[in-house]
């Protein structure tokens, strides 16, 4: 994509561009949300470290990566280091938090299994209601979003897989998260 291309569909100004692409300026939250919009890919995106992939990934507890956006918190299970396409993580929501008003959308498929408390799951038109020990199977191109409908803390596990190479579907319900909690 051009400077120009970009910047007509971000709404920013080749200028500003140019000194964010030169180091001559620091670009804030609003702005690199506009050029992940205009790029069409999630906001994690401009800070995505490079990890080494492996066949084998075991990980401790503490050594998870932790993603905190408000009312939840998000736990990599070692996907990020993982040499296949699959990406597991543990989400921990507080009575309330959801992924937001809009659906999100990306490649392969996702499984969810709650552990505990409530998890109300939306997939296109259809509502689930996942309580301790109830999975949901979808393809991920479907809109879905997710949200804690009860009153004490909810913790699932997501796997996502299937996905093309060089893509990160899980940064999408990061984001989306992220986006929710400054955008009630």
């Amino acid at each position: 994509m051009s400077m120009r291309a970009l910047a007509r569909a971000s709404g920013l100004s080749a200028n500003a561009l140019s000194m964010i692409e030169r180091g001559k300026t620091s670009p804030s939250v609003s702005t690199l949300y506009k050029l992940a919009g205009a790029m069409g890919i999630p906001i994690t995106a401009f800070f995505r470290e490079q990890h080494s992939q492996q066949e084998v990934v075991f990980r401790k507890s503490s050594e998870r990566a932790r993603v905190p956006f408000p009312l939840g918190l998000l736990e990599g299970l070692g996907g990020e280091f993982f040499i296949g396409r699959m990406e597991p993580f543990m989400l921990t929501l507080e009575s309330g938090a959801s992924s937001g008003p809009f659906g999100i959308v990306h490649s392969g498929h996702e499984f969810v299994l709650c552990l505990r408390g409530e998890l109300e799951y939306q997939v296109e038109q259809q509502r689930f209601l996942l309580e301790a020990g109830d999975s949901l199977l979808f393809a991920a191109q479907l809109k879905h979003r997710w949200r804690n409908p009860g009153t004490r803390v909810c913790t699932a596990i997501f796997v996502l897989a299937g996905f093309g190479k060089d893509e990160h579907p899980g940064e999408f319900h990061i984001t989306s998260s992220l986006q929710a909690g400054a955008n009630p």
